[in-house]
C-alpha cells in the first residue's frame, strides 16, 4: 500500500513531531511503499526569511535520516523539487468551493492566534490535497488536527472523478486514536508556531533549560503531587515503559520530590533516547554531499511519478502540449 505523509520545515524538530509523525513514519518504512517529502511549500504560509526557510529545509532531510529515514526503502524528497504539485494544485482548485475553504478549523485557528490571512493559508488545503493526489497514495497518516484537511482532499478527487473521469486515487485516512497530543512546556499542544516545543536536537544546554521551563504549579517538595494534571509526566510518559511509568508515578503521589527533581529526570530520558540519533545527525553535518544526493535521488523518483498522473490529469482535461 503507498502511504504518503510530509513535514514542514518550519523550525526545527521537536517531541510533537517524533511521538505523532515521525515514529508512524519510521513504522511504515518497513511495512509499505512509503513516500515522505520535505512540504517547503506549505512552509511559506508561516514564512520569515529566505535564509531560515533554507536552513530548515536541509536541517529537516539531515534530522530524519539522523532517526532513521531510509532512501533504499523511501521516496524522500523536498516538495518544491517536483514543480508538478502546484500545477496540479490549479487545476483542482476548480473542484473545491470556497465556501467549503472558508470551514477550515486551521485556518481559523490561525488568524486566531495572530496569522496574516494571506491567499496562501486559505488554499492551503488544496496543495495538500496535490501533494496526495499527484502521487496516487492510499492512506495518509494524519492527526486529529488534519483530519479536516484530509477530508477536503477526499472530497476534491470525488468531485474531479464525477466531473471528469476516475483519475484520481482516492484516499483513505490512518488516524491513530491512541497517539497521545504532545504537550508543549507551556501545556497547550506542542508546535513549532506557538513556540513552546523541546528540539531535542540541540544542544544539551537549550534541551536543559526548555525542560526546565516546564509549567508547574506551587506545591512544596514534601507534597504529594497528582501525575496525571502534570505536563511534566505527560511528556516523561511518552519514554516510559508501563513498569517504569508506575514508578514515576509514586516520585509524584508519594511527595518528598520537587518539580525541579522530576524535570531533571524528564531531562535525562530525553538525552539518552536521543543520544544514538544525536551523534547519526553529527556524522551527515559533515557529509552534506550525502545528504544533497539523497534528496536529489529522491527528487528523480518523485518525478517521475508525479509527471506519469499529473500527464493523466492534462489529459482529461483537454490540456495537451501544443
Amino acid at each position: 500500500m503507498r502511504v504518503l505523509t510530509g513535514l514542514q520545515p518550519s523550525g526545527k524538530l521537536h517531541l510533537g513531531n517524533y511521538f505523532s509523525a515521525i515514529k508512524k513514519i519510521l513504522d511504515y518504512q518497513s511495512k509499505e511503499e512509503l513516500f515522505l517529502f520535505i512540504a517547503n511549500l506549505h512552509a511559506l504560509t508561516t514564512f520569515r526569511s529566505k535564509e531560515e526557510l533554507k536552513e530548515y529545509t536541509l536541517g529537516c532531510a539531515i534530522d530524519l535520516l539522523a532517526l532513521g529515514v531510509d532512501p533504499n526503502k523511501t521516496v524522500f524528497w523536498v516538495q518544491s523539487d517536483v514543480p508538478q504539485v502546484t500545477e496540479l494544485t490549479w487545476y483542482l482548485s476548480q473542484s473545491i468551493t470556497v465556501s467549503q475553504l472558508q470551514l477550515a478549523h486551521s485556518f481559523k485557528d490561525k488568524v486566531a492566534k495572530g496569522f496574516v490571512p494571506g491567499a496562501g493559508l486559505f488554499t492551503y488545503p488544496i496543495l495538500m490535497a496535490s501533494d496526495i493526489l499527484l502521487f496516487s497514495a492510499e492512506k495518509i497518516p494524519v492527526g486529529k488536527d488534519q483530519k479536516q484537511h484530509l477530508e477536503f482532499a477526499r472530497d476534491i478527487a470525488e468531485r474531479f472523478n464525477t466531473q471528469f473521469g476516475s483519475v484520481l486515487t482516492i484516499p483513505e485516512p490512518d488516524i491513530d486514536e491512541n497517539t497521545a497530543t504532545v504537550p508543549g512546556v507551556d501545556g497547550a499542544k506542542m508546535s513549532k508556531s506557538y513556540n513552546n516545543t523541546i528540539d531535542f536536537f540541540g544542544t544539551e544546554k537549550e534541551i536543559k533549560k526548555k525542560v526546565m521551563s516546564i509549567v508547574s504549579d506551587s506545591k512544596a517538595i514534601e507534597e504529594p503531587k497528582n501525575p496525571l494534571e502534570s505536563v511534566i509526566f505527560q511528556i516523561h510518559s511518552l519514554f516510559l515503559s508501563d513498569k517504569e511509568k508506575e514508578s514515576q508515578k509514586l516520585k509524584y503521589t508519594n511527595g518528598g520530590f520537587g518539580y525541579g527533581d522530576l524535570k531533571k529526570d524528564l531531562l535525562e530520558s530525553v538525552l539518552s533516547h536521543f543520544a544514538p540519533f544525536r551523534s547519526k545527525r553529527e556524522e551527515l553535518t559533515q557529509n552534506l554531499d550525502y545528504v544533497h544526493s539523497v534528496l536529489k535521488s529522491g527528487k528523480e523518483k518523485a518525478k517521475e511519478v508525479a509527471e506519469k498522473k499529473l500527464n493523466e490529469v492534462r489529459n482529461t482535461l483537454g490540456i495537451y502540449p501544443f
